[in-house]
């Protein structure tokens, strides 16, 4: 067991937590266990709730030099947790918490809990009302950084997780590079983390994140003479599942976070949410159209546009003025929902609802078609972007077939 964090030895930190926090498992009971995968040493014991709720808290960083973002997920209101709380009135003895002990100097609640914050929560509110019973802890001591974090992965893949709250926890992880340039940029606030859920309004995830810086070098690619008869698809990230796509792309890409020209699209890109959500500001029913800039295929369309004008300043002028344009939402996203193909179903949404791969290649067609012209978003470029993209389609489908 690795101490070197708190300046203890190994015996010092299991001596410390038997006296702070007084399991039943006391003297030779409580034994040090390792997990072989990790080498991360723990141990499983109860502790009472009023030495937990004291000593104990969910304000835990994953990396202690960046202690402002959190490793835990946000707290839901939901029925569960109304059940939790109540069982704990009731005097319910839970388990499966799991904590990090790190005594140091002057710190007043050492136990970290990185995974049950709800039933810790449930806990604490039950011992407001005289209720001390005995839960069970796993308890890691002298975690390093890697051990930390397959702890808070493990931990958390125990309950119903979205894939947002893993990429954030790993991002964390990897060091603040992402989440500092999203907040120069505006696509964060200052001091402002990732969300650990997809909701509407709330912190962006990391995977919008990824798809947007990827999919600006990857329009660089496009030479625009070839535009008509090239593959033209951004990449989405999803959730929860490309962090070695995305560790590769950075291994190949080692000066983005230094770039002008992706600093410039991102913050060009957080003036297009801005605008997209102020023109809405007020109004209600309308979530769906304020978000729009967020939609997965608009994001990854526009940064893949950003890239592709990059040589062309006119082009690449107008495309960032979209967030200036009057009269209506500068996604006009009315009009996108009118925008369908002719073999589309009943059920088809329109436009930008969407975010398949024919959702991501149409935006672009759009994009490019409005950087050509200048004009705002209207029906008519909408409805020929989704007709080049078939047209297009066909081109590429039977170059594939001749090729095959």
């Amino acid at each position: 067991m690795d101490g070197a964090q708190t300046g203890q030895s190994s015996e010092a930190i299991v001596d410390a937590f038997k006296k702070d926090l007084e399991p039943l498992e006391s003297g030779d009971v409580l034994l040090i266990l390792t997990d072989n995968k990790t080498g991360a040493s723990y141990c499983e014991c109860h502790v009472r709730a009023e030495k937990l709720v004291k000593l104990g808290t969910t304000d835990v960083p994953l990396d202690p030099t960046h202690p402002n973002y959190r490793a835990n997920r946000e707290l839901t209101d939901d029925k569960a947790f109304e059940d939790m709380r109540r069982d704990a009135l009731q005097r319910r003895s839970f388990s499966n918490i799991v904590a990090e002990y790190i005594p140091a100097e002057g710190e007043e609640r050492p136990l970290k809990i990185i995974g049950g914050q709800h039933r810790f929560t449930a806990i604490q509110q039950a011992l407001e009302s005289g209720i001390d019973e005995l839960h069970g802890l796993k308890v890691y001591f002298g975690l390093d950084m890697n051990q930390r974090l397959d702890v808070q992965l493990i931990s958390n893949t125990n309950i119903t997780v979205s894939g947002a709250l893993t990429d954030r926890l790993k991002e964390t992880f990897r060091g603040p590079n992402l989440r500092e340039w999203c907040q120069n940029v505006g696509l964060l606030k200052k001091n402002q983390d990732f969300g650990d859920t997809k909701t509407r309004g709330g912190p962006l995830t990391v995977d919008l994140v990824r798809t947007f810086i990827e999919n600006f070098y990857a329009g660089q690619k496009i030479k625009m003479r070839d535009f008509s008869k090239t593959e033209t698809t951004p990449y989405l990230y999803k959730s929860g599942q490309d962090d070695a796509r995305w560790q590769k792309f950075l291994d190949e890409h080692p000066g983005i976070w230094t770039d002008k020209k992706l600093k410039t699209a991102g913050e060009q890109f957080a003036r297009l949410v801005a605008a997209q959500r102020a023109a809405f500001a007020g109004k209600k029913g309308v979530a769906d159209f304020s978000e729009k800039a967020l939609n997965g295929g608009v994001l990854s369309a526009w940064a893949f546009a950003a890239g592709m004008f990059q040589p062309q300043a006119q082009r690449l002028k107008r495309h960032y003025a979209l967030a200036d344009h009057t009269g209506h939402d500068p996604l006009n996203a009315a009009v996108l929902a009118k925008g369908r193909h002719k073999t589309d179903n009943d059920s088809y949404r329109g436009l930008g609802y969407r975010t398949d791969a024919r959702e991501r290649a149409q935006m672009v067609e759009l994009f490019e078609i409005v950087s050509g012209t200048g004009d705002k978003i209207n029906s008519r470029n909408v409805n020929a972007a989704i007709y080049a993209r078939f047209a297009k389609q066909a081109l590429l489908d039977a170059e594939r077939t001749r090729g095959a």
